[in-house]
Parts: C-alpha cells; sequence; structure tokens
C-alpha cells in the first residue's frame, strides 16, 4: 500500500540518518529503513484499533442509556447501532487483529473520556443522525458510518497526541498514514471480512507489489549510500560557480538518489526518476531546491548516456507523451 513516493522519503530518511551519523556500513543503512517502515505499520494497526475502542465506548455510552429511569426508544437506539456495528466488529473480531494488537501492547482502557468526546461530536452530526435513525441498517451503511467516524478519530488533537507520546517520530507521517488506512478499509468487501481475514496493513509482506516497491526503495537506499563517494565527482563537475560544500546537504543526496535510478534502476523512466525527484525536493529541502535539481539532473542524465551508464527496458523507455496513458509489462 505504501507509495514508491513515499518509500523513496523513507529512503532518503535513512540515507541521511546515516550520513550524518557517520556511517560506514550500508547494512545500518538497510536496518535503518527496515525500522522506519516497521514503525509505520504499527502506527497503521494502533490507528485501526481506534475504531474497536469507539464501538466499545459506544457500547458503555448504550449501558448507560439503558440505565436511565425510562429510556426512551430514541436513547436505545443512539448509541446501539454503533456499538453492534458489523464492520468494525468483523474487524475487530479477526485472529490477527487481534493478535497485532496484542503483540503491540495497545491499550486504551485509559483514555475513555477521549473516546466519549470524539463519540459525542459524532452524533451531533446530520450523517449520524441519518444512521441512527433510518428503519434498515445493511453492511454497507455500518460501514459507511465506520468510515465516517475513522476520519473523525483521526482528526482529533487529543487522541493524535496521546498515539505521539509513543513515538514522536510518527507525527510527520501520521497523515498519510490515515490516508492509506481509510483507502484499505474503504476496500474491504463484506465476504472478505472474517476472523481469518488479514489485517489491513501499510506494508505486507504476503503481498507482491508490497515487497517488490520495498525491496526497491531498500536497494535505493544502500546502493545510493555505497556510492556517494563515486557520485561526487559527476556532481562537482556541472556546479557551475558553485562549491559542493556550500550545497544543502539533502540537495547531494537527492541527486544521489536520481543518479542510483538513473543508472541502477532499469525499469523507471529517467524521466519519472527527475520528477520524483523534484517533487521531494519542496518536501525536505530549500524553496529554490527543485530548480537546482532539475538543472543538475538534466546535466548529468546527458554525461551518463554519452557515457553507455544508462540501460533501460521497455518499461524504462516509455514516455506517457509518445506512448500513450498505458506503460508497457516489466
Amino acid at each position: 500500500m505504501l507509495s514508491r513516493h513515499f518509500l523513496r522519503a523513507k529512503a532518503l530518511q535513512s540515507i541521511y540518518a546515516g550520513v550524518t551519523s557517520q556511517a560506514t556500513n550500508p547494512d545500518e543503512i538497510g536496518k535503518n529503513f527496515d525500522t522506519n517502515v516497521g514503525r509505520l505499520s504499527t502506527l497503521g494497526v494502533i490507528q485501526l484499533s481506534t475504531l474497536s475502542q469507539l464501538a466499545f465506548t459506544a457500547e458503555r455510552v448504550n449501558e448507560m442509556a439503558q440505565q436511565k429511569f425510562m429510556p426512551s426508544e430514541k436513547d436505545k437506539r443512539l448509541s446501539a447501532r454503533p456499538a453492534d456495528n458489523t464492520f468494525i466488529r468483523r474487524l475487530s473480531d479477526a485472529f490477527e487483529y487481534k493478535q497485532l494488537c496484542s503483540r503491540m501492547k495497545i491499550e486504551w482502557s485509559n483514555h475513555f473520556d477521549v473516546f466519549r468526546k470524539v463519540f459525542n461530536a459524532l452524533q451531533k452530526t446530520p450523517a449520524y443522525k441519518t444512521y441512527v435513525e433510518a428503519e434498515t441498517c445493511g453492511f454497507d451503511d455500518d460501514k459507511a458510518f465506520a468510515l465516517n467516524a475513522f476520519k473523525a478519530l483521526m482528526n482529533d488533537d487529543t487522541l493524535r497526541s496521546i498515539i505521539f507520546e509513543r513515538d514522536l517520530l510518527w507525527e510527520d507521517d501520521f497523515d498519510q498514514i490515515a490516508q492509506y488506512n481509510f483507502m484499505m478499509l474503504k476496500e474491504l468487501k463484506e465476504d472478505e471480512m472474517d476472523e481469518a481475514m488479514h489485517c489491513p496493513l501499510v506494508y505486507d509482506s504476503r503481498n507482491e507489489k508490497d515487497t517488490g516497491d520495498y525491496n526497491f526503495a531498500r536497494f535505493l537506499a544502500t546502493e545510493t549510500f555505497i556510492h556517494i563517494d563515486d557520485t561526487e565527482p559527476l556532481i562537482r563537475k556541472h556546479l557551475q560557480n558553485w562549491e559542493l560544500e556550500r550545497v544543502a546537504l539533502m540537495d547531494i543526496l537527492l541527486i544521489n538518489m536520481a543518479v542510483t535510478e538513473f543508472t541502477k534502476c532499469p525499469s523507471i523512466p529517467e524521466r519519472v526518476t527527475v520528477d520524483e525527484y523534484i517533487e521531494l525536493s519542496k518536501e525536505f529541502s530549500t524553496e529554490k531546491s527543485k530548480l537546482f535539481i532539475n538543472g543538475i539532473l538534466d546535466k548529468i542524465l546527458i554525461e551518463l548516456r554519452v557515457a553507455g551508464r544508462i540501460e533501460k527496458d521497455s518499461r524504462g523507455l516509455y514516455d506517457p507523451e509518445i506512448d500513450g496513458d498505458t506503460p508497457p509489462e516489466s
């Protein structure tokens, strides 16, 4: 599920950490990358677990409503339906999900008031009123409520702060992982959700595409680190009236990663590589970096072509402006 763009960013962060800590072994870069992606999977499961806790909170609220002297039918219905939500219950009852929550020691029992606050806010929305007052409620209705509830949970500042207490580094990636989780939840189908279902994971090693993208980014991180010294003269050569020592380290690393893709990744078109590192420069470097990196990469690309150091397969030669919207298979 993690996009290659996102994984490139994790590779960049791993290389940066290695360079600034003066690492000497590329295995350290690979292990750092593994740790970074593993942390994201943990964050993903923690985010999913908030749905289960919200359903539990709704159940408690429903119990309190029933304890009123004369509870109305509205009181009985207002929190009963969210508490019995089929979509959330099936997710929560899945064996693998429960195993992961136990292994990761995910515990929300001390934060009932936070979930009660989110639930109270949900109860005031028109979508909630429509959901609980409908005469019939099917799986799709439960799913729609769960998706709305998940968005509300992920946007609650107090809940986010509690999660960041476990790992401050999650703050930068929280919204992106929440978006991936939302997409995976949205794709779940009724006939797929049972106790044997796989827990939605932002990186699932059982998924061939996930594994391929992960291996690509890990290779990119270690290969770039190995060849940093070899690439330095190439970069120096194309700096006009500028010393390498005055160039931002992040820009140097982005250029190094692009050179690795040019020369070591035959299935990736050159233009895709250039565009990716221009985008990453916008996220991780200075305002002027995109122009600088674009100019340097254009010059380096010409030299690498002339030197015969770039060999692309059919997919790597794909140009959408010439070849249409669908690239060839690898």
